[in-house]
Parts: C-alpha cells; sequence; structure tokens
C-alpha cells in the first residue's frame, strides 16, 4: 500500500488538475504498486477535499457494469464514485465542452433511492423497496488522469471518469416496467451513434445498485435515503466535441438532450 502522504500528494494533484483541466500523468505509470485499495483511498481522499470546498453530496455513480464499456475500456470489474450536486444537471441543459477533459457521453439509468440500502448483504429486493423513481440520465465522462493505458487502478482514482449525469425523460416506478427491457438510442448530431438495452448492466440494471452498497459496506458506508445512484451504461462511451447535440431517446421513458458549446 502507497503512504499517506503519496496518497495525500495524488489527491491534491487531481484536485488541482480538475480545476486546470489539465490531466496528470498515469498513476500505474509512476506507482507500479499502487492498488486498487490506493486508488479508493485517493478517491475518499479527493472527495473530503471537495467537501470542504463545499461541495454537496448528491449521490454514487457505478462504472464499467456492462460487457460494453469493459470491452471499450479493457478493465472487467465494477467500480464507483462519487457524484456532487453540482453535476447533476437537468435535460436540455447547455454545459461548456472545454470545462470537461475528453468528454464522452454514455446512456444509463439513474435510481432515486427513498430508503437506505445497507450491505453487506443487500440483494435486488433491497434496491426495488429503496427505490423510489427510475430515471433515464446521460453520463459525462471526464479525465483528470490521462487516458492512454490506464487500469482500473487509475480509473477508481479519478472518480470513476464521473464529470457529470444530465436526467430527464419521465420518472417510473420500478414495478411499473420491466427495467432490463428499458432500452435507448443515443443521436449525436441527429445521427444515431449507439444503442442498447439496460439488462446490458449486470442482467439488471438494479443489480449494480446492490453491488455498491454491498461494495462499501466494508468501510462502514451505506446507501442513503435520498441519494440518486447512477446504475452504468449500457452503451459504450461517445465523443462530443464542441456545439455537438446529444440526444437520447428512452422510448417510453421519454427523452434526455444535451448541447456543447
Amino acid at each position: 500500500m502507497l503512504s499517506e502522504e503519496t496518497i495525500t500528494a495524488i489527491a491534491d494533484e487531481l484536485v488541482q488538475a480538475g480545476v486546470t483541466r489539465t490531466p496528470v500523468p498515469r498513476l500505474t505509470a509512476r506507482y507500479p504498486e499502487m492498488t486498487v485499495e490506493d486508488s479508493y483511498r485517493v478517491q475518499n481522499l479527493w472527495r473530503q477535499r471537495s467537501e470542504a470546498n463545499g461541495r454537496v453530496l448528491a449521490g454514487r455513480k457505478i462504472g464499467l457494469t456492462s460487457r460494453a464499456m469493459q470491452m471499450a475500456t479493457g478493465i472487467t470489474e465494477p467500480d464507483y464514485g462519487i457524484i456532487f450536486d453540482d453535476m447533476v444537471l437537468d435535460s436540455g441543459c447547455t454545459v461548456k465542452w472545454d470545462q470537461y477533459t475528453h468528454p464522452r457521453i454514455e446512456m444509463e439509468l439513474a435510481f432515486k433511492l427513498n430508503k437506505d440500502i445497507k450491505g453487506p448483504n443487500a440483494n435486488i429486493f433491497d434496491v426495488l423497496e429503496a427505490t423510489e423513481y427510475v430515471i433515464p440520465a446521460l453520463e459525462i465522462l471526464d479525465s483528470r488522469i490521462e487516458m492512454e493505458g490506464r487500469t482500473i487502478v487509475d480509473t477508481i482514482s479519478d472518480n470513476a471518469a464521473m464529470g457529470a449525469m444530465v436526467i430527464g425523460g419521465n420518472p417510473v416506478r420500478p414495478e411499473v416496467v420491466d427495467l432490463r427491457w428499458v432500452s435507448g438510442i443515443l443521436f449525436k448530431n441527429q445521427t444515431v451513434e449507439e444503442t442498447g438495452v439496460a439488462a446490458g448492466v449486470l442482467n439488471h440494471p438494479a443489480a449494480g445498485v446492490y453491488w455498491l452498497a454491498n461494495k462499501i459496506a466494508a468501510h462502514g458506508d451505506k446507501l442513503n435515503a435520498g441519494e440518486i445512484i447512477l446504475a452504468g451504461s449500457f452503451t459504450r462511451p461517445m465523443w462530443v466535441y464542441e456545439n455537438d447535440t446529444v440526444f437520447a431517446d428512452y422510448g417510453p421513458l421519454g427523452t434526455v438532450t444535451c448541447h456543447f458549446e
């Protein structure tokens, strides 16, 4: 494990990278002995730094839960990160492209909780019972660490590449629709770029939520009522550039859109 001094230096580096929009050199190239546990230590300290600067926790994101994303990244285990309230945007928003580094877009479902979910033995029924509603979302991926050759250790340290999320469409109770069969069409500038089905996320999008509850239980943490949980992408990441308009069609669950300027 890395020393506390090194963990602190990395976390401070990433906070600064978020301000300057300049990715830092890959951590695993500089610290080949760095472990997954080290990377979550970095992420937790980055979270503390952010909260000390006034940011407020809104929820969590789960990443790398679908085969599409694992094939796209070469990383085969899920990870998670933090969502602050300033990362939650409304459909129809315009965002500055250069606010992010190498921005990409994914289609996901988000779970808004009205009950706590506590591991280590949480299951899909706990998630469905604790969910107030499910809502379509887009995730804007960001990178504070250079992308070439990244491993899961780099990605976790980088808050699982979380930039922002855009929510919209029609909130639904989880028992109203078969969440496995929620499908989506992702457009960029009126061209279909990606399609997918929510079952691509661990066979059920709620599976990632209880995976997360069980994962963080080892650190004495739990998912809290009021949090929004971004459950993982069922499409590959789509690159976006200045002046691109993104439109996601979730069928009966409605649409989500954003524009980059």
